[in-house]
């Protein structure tokens, strides 16, 4: 008799893409594959946990789709025929970035024709954090840096409704201030 040894190649590598950090209550991130070979299933995983089901090799980049949980995505390759597998290269984070706090809306109410009108200001601030004032939709004014203490506006004389918009300045996460002021 004889024995017959059959060498099976483990699937191609391709890099794994995307990643990176998204803000709370946004849409995630798009997680991916560089390229893909047909025959070849590529299964998502967070960690050691599978996501979702198995794609298929097309012979192009794959997009596994936004994904919303924090963690750290690799891809594993699955030969569909010999069931050999293989690590594709890297993998990416996913980080989920936090809002500025929301503070009060302070200030507001009338004053006379004439008059020097009324103080709008913000209850608090935080370092590394810009406020925007808007009037309805309209910006007022550039945004101040916050400080740590509150913030002061100035005398607003156009009469509207105020709010305050928090922009974070490394991650451009945004978040509405409580309340208004009229």
């Amino acid at each position: 008799g004889s024995a017959v040894v059959v060498f099976n190649p483990l699937p191609p590598a391709f890099a794994v893409t995307g990643g990176g950090g998204y803000c709370t209550g946004g849409t995630g991130v798009s997680v991916g594959l560089s390229g893909s070979a047909v025959g070849i299933n590529y299964q998502l995983f967070n960690l050691f946990s599978p996501v979702g089901a198995p794609m298929a090799g097309t012979g192009a980049a794959l997009d596994f789709g936004l994904q919303t949980t924090a963690g750290f995505y690799t891809v594993v390759a699955t030969d569909a025929l010999t069931g050999c597998t293989s690590n594709m290269t890297g993998g990416v984070a996913v980080t989920i970035l936090p809002l500025p706090f929301a503070y009060t809306v302070t200030g507001g109410g009338s004053y006379c024709a004439g008059g020097v009108g009324v103080s709008v200001g913000l209850s608090a601030s935080d370092f590394g954090i810009d406020y925007q004032l808007y009037r309805g939709v309209t910006p007022v004014g550039a945004p101040p840096a916050g400080n740590g203490i509150a913030l002061d506006f100035g005398l607003q004389t156009v009469a509207g409704i105020y709010t305050i918009q928090a922009t974070d300045a490394s991650s451009f996460c945004t978040n509405n201030m409580a309340g208004s002021a009229t």
